[in-house]
């Protein structure tokens, strides 16, 4: 937990000096990155920007619009590359990565009957909002549909942080620290259910049955 507070820190300066630096272009760049999969943390971009709002540099509705679209955009790229690369890695080559096609149609199943929702309020759970644009794409989740549902769900997040930094001020950077326990909690709770699924397949291959697809 030491090595990830370090390296949350400097993730957490780098988004400080950022934004400090270039205002709201800085927001942008750093809000589209972490929607595309890079885990700059949202709560510092946003809680800083809100920080500058107090001090007059820009409104709240500038910040928390930039914001959301940044993230829409950085959405877009990374739901590319998963809709890309579906075809380019994971049906050519998926058999080495332990994925078959039964995973993908499994996938397919879930964001059919299930991926509004997800995709929704996955926006704003920290972590998982970095990445949820991924399996969207290589479930070929209908592009404009994932796109309201992906703006819709940043605009309250986005929001939430940049009124807690306006109305911190000075004390911003205590809110900053209070969330990153938010972060922890849902990192131990991604690594819980790793296991237990790792556990449960395993139990399945022992028992002389092949995994069922939500299994992988």
């Amino acid at each position: 937990m030491t090595v990830l507070a370090s390296i949350t820190d400097s993730l957490v300066e780098l988004a400080v000096d950022t934004v400090d630096a270039m205002g709201l272009a800085g927001v942008f760049v750093l809000m589209l990155a972490e929607s595309a999969c890079i885990p700059i943390p949202s709560e510092a971009t946003m809680l800083f920007a809100g920080f500058n709002v107090s001090n007059g540099e820009y409104s709240l509705a500038a910040a928390v619009a930039v914001g959301s679209f940044a993230n829409l955009v950085g959405s877009w790229l990374a739901y590319w590359l998963g809709y890309a690369g579906r075809v380019d890695v994971l049906e050519k080559h998926g058999r080495k990565l332990h994925i078959k096609k039964s995973h993908l149609d499994w996938a397919d199943r879930w964001f059919e009957r299930h991926g509004d929702a997800t995709v929704f309020f996955a926006r704003m759970v920290p972590i998982v909002r970095t990445f949820i644009s991924l399996p969207a794409g290589v479930a070929r989740m209908p592009f404009v549909r994932f796109s309201v549902l992906t703006l819709l769900g940043c605009v309250p997040w986005v929001l939430m942080l940049t009124l807690i930094g306006r109305e911190a001020g000075d004390n911003w950077e205590k809110w900053k620290t209070n969330l990153h326990y938010v972060d922890y909690t849902v990192i131990a709770l991604i690594v819980i259910g790793v296991v237990y699924l790792v556990v449960r397949a395993r139990r399945r291959r022992k028992a002389g049955g092949d995994p069922a697809p939500e299994s992988a």
